[in-house]
């Protein structure tokens, strides 16, 4: 399996589904958008993976990137109706570039938090095998607030009602953070933007009290990860 990668920053990988595509024997192909890649031919490849990222969708003019990534986007999952997989960012900019909308969150989640199936994420073949509720990592203060025609809401928050959604039978936007490994919280927080959402969030050694509560959930988190791993592979795979 070919997969294509879109980076925003570089600590801000497919962290513990590297180890799976590595044992699948996946080759992955990176760009890092955000230092200049260019995004290459769509074709050859049989998954987009769109992770996270200190951006923001409507920051166009900052990330002139940006915009050609939201039109591979939609070329890949609309008119190629290839899988997709998105998280955070990738969840918000998969909703963007195939008619949904996306703005400042009112309540920003930062922290080990849960959230829960809609009843239609309770019979979706990729999600259902996960706990309900489901404890997960959430850094973000955007929020997809309105789902694209004919897409649907599997999972949702008290502060936010679009947590996961499904477009199709094999594209997928998580808002929450499946890929955590042991070096997540440190990685993240060196960003500046990231640190400082941080603060205002969680307050005083926001850093360290919330590599705690990872590092207590990461076993479990990483058993989700393979979960959902094994459930959207045979999405990827499907003919």
């Amino acid at each position: 399996m070919d997969v294509l990668v879109l980076q925003h920053a570089s600590v801000e990988h497919p962290g513990i589904f590297t180890v799976f595509f590595r044992e699948d024997g996946a080759r992955l192909h990176t760009v890092e958008l955000d230092k200049g890649d260019a995004i290459p031919d769509l074709e050859p490849f049989d998954l987009m993976l769109v992770m996270g990222g200190p951006q923001d969708v409507w920051q166009e003019d900052l990330n002139p990137w940006m915009a050609g990534e939201k039109q591979a986007i939609k070329k890949y999952v609309m008119d190629m109706q290839r899988p997709f997989f998105g998280i955070c960012l990738g969840h918000q900019l998969l909703a963007e570039a195939i008619g949904g909308r996306v703005a400042p969150s009112k309540s920003p989640e930062v922290g080990v938090m849960a959230v829960s199936k809609t009843a239609a994420g309770k019979d979706d073949h990729v999600i259902r095998n996960l706990p309900d509720p489901l404890q997960v990592l959430q850094w973000h203060g955007a929020e997809v607030t309105e789902i694209p025609a004919g897409a649907t809401i599997l999972a949702a928050s008290p502060a936010c009602r679009i947590q996961a959604f499904r477009f199709g039978q094999r594209a997928y936007g998580m808002q929450f953070h499946v890929e955590v490994t042991a070096t997540t919280v440190a990685d993240w927080a060196a960003i500046p933007e990231y640190a400082r959402s941080l603060e205002d969030t969680l307050g005083p050694n926001a850093m360290g009290r919330l590599d705690g509560a990872v590092s207590a959930e990461l076993p479990q988190f990483n058993r989700n990860a393979r979960t959902l791993y094994d459930s959207l592979k045979a999405t990827w795979t499907k003919a």
